[in-house]
């Protein structure tokens, strides 16, 4: 087991070295590519936006069953077994499943290659998290752990939330540049690549101090289900599950309006403000408590959500996406934040990934759901759903204000 030493709160980018964040970066795109990777293929080579939904929702649904036993083994063994295996364990599965959906397999095939692509899903957004945590918690100085988490939570968010408007942009990219099938090859790629290169980093030889020489947690599993830490989990799907409403009801929006392929451009500018206003949360005051920053900022989402049963043109939509990423990006900034204050002792990357299980299962199921409503009954009904899905993060904010009794607890 990897022995700590004691490292200046200035010293975290040394620490990790800056090829990790490079690296770090890059490996999440192939996550962020397969949803709409699987959505795109489908749809091309079944003609099927059903079946496409449907398999994007698998991919979600097997990254939700897995993902958090990934991270429970991840914590047990070390990242960097873990990783490996499904580097190459997910590459082989984006293969398989395009050769699946363009065969002659039924659709159900077509959905258990779909789900296999989700259940080996390597979450290196969340390893991410739970590597720097434990960096942060065991090495450095207590009176700016918190800041620094906090600080660290902003940037990886904003990672993802940059990775997640340039993930479609590629496919979109590839698909019409290539072929549909050629988002999934260059998934496949780039995590056998940068997913591989991630597990080999020095930091994946890195096991919790906390963890005994057997790899075991002084903490036990039930701690996973305590009230406080679920709130989380449910407010953070909530935040996956308005990603996957807003993105297809507002597909359908300017599909009505004959520009579907505006869709992605008008969701950048809640995507790029998001990004820069959940780096922001770095400078915000401690006396803005995190639990106040959740009501604060998943109100202003809320707000901006109810906004959508008033639009009609597009600058009215542009507007409403503003105000709804001035919310997005802190919100799940503080929710990783709980998370990280919350982890049950040796178990952060359990945590981490139960987190971003929750975001996938969230958008994936959201799309799925929204694409049938507003095929079936009509884009308004489809635009009530983000509201729905923010009322959902904000109520949680108004739970875990009362679970909450302060400050988050510190591991």
């Amino acid at each position: 087991m990897t022995q700590t030493h004691t490292v200046s709160p200035s010293n975290l980018l040394r620490e990790a070295g800056l090829a990790y964040f490079i690296v770090a970066f890059v490996a999440r795109l192939p996550f962020a590519m397969m949803v709409v990777g699987v959505l795109t293929v489908a749809v091309s080579a079944r003609g099927s936006l059903s079946l496409g939904g449907l398999t994007s929702a698998a991919v979600g649904i097997g990254t939700a069953c897995f993902g958090p036993l990934l991270g429970a083994a991840a914590d047990r063994f070390g990242q960097r077994f873990v990783l490996l295996l499904l580097a190459i364990a997910n590459a082989t599965m984006l293969v398989v499943f395009t050769v699946v959906v363009y065969g002659d397999a039924s659709d159900p095939f077509v959905l258990l290659a779909a789900f296999g692509i989700g259940a080996t899903a390597p979450q290196v957004a969340p390893m991410s998290r739970s590597r720097l945590v434990t960096i942060i918690s065991e090495r450095m100085p207590e009176t700016v752990r918190a800041r620094t988490i906090s600080g660290t939570m902003a940037y990886e968010s904003a990672a993802d939330e940059t990775v997640f408007v340039f993930g479609p942009f590629i496919v979109g990219v590839l698909a019409s540049g290539i072929a549909p099938w050629a988002p999934l090859v260059g998934a496949a790629a780039l995590t056998v690549l940068f997913v591989g290169a991630f597990a080999l980093h020095p930091s994946g030889r890195y096991i919790s101090r906390e963890r005994d020489t057997d790899g075991r947690a002084p903490s036990r599993v039930s701690e996973l289900l305590r009230p406080d830490l679920l709130v989380v989990v449910v407010g953070i799907l909530g935040v996956g599950i308005f990603f996957g409403t807003m993105l297809t009801s507002l597909t359908s929006f300017m599909a009505d309006r004959g520009a579907p392929e505006q869709a992605g451009l008008l969701y950048g500018v809640m995507g790029v403000g998001s990004a820069i206003l959940a780096l922001g949360v770095a400078w915000l005051p401690p006396r803005f408590s995190l639990r106040a920053r959740w009501l604060v900022f998943a109100g202003t989402l809320l707000l901006g959500s109810l906004l959508l049963g008033f639009v009609d043109t597009t600058i009215g939509m542009t507007a409403a996406l503003a105000i709804m990423g001035i919310g997005i990006g802190p919100t799940l900034v503080t929710q990783y934040s709980f998370g990280a204050a919350r982890s049950p002792r040796g178990r952060s990357a359990t945590v981490m990934t139960m987190l971003g299980s929750g975001v996938i299962l969230g958008q994936s199921l959201g799309a799925a759901v929204t694409g049938e409503i507003a095929e079936s009954i009509g884009t308004s009904a489809a635009l009530m759903l983000p509201m729905v899905a923010a009322a959902i993060t904000f109520a949680t904010g108004i739970l875990n204000w009362f679970l909450s009794h302060g400050r988050p607890r510190s591991r």
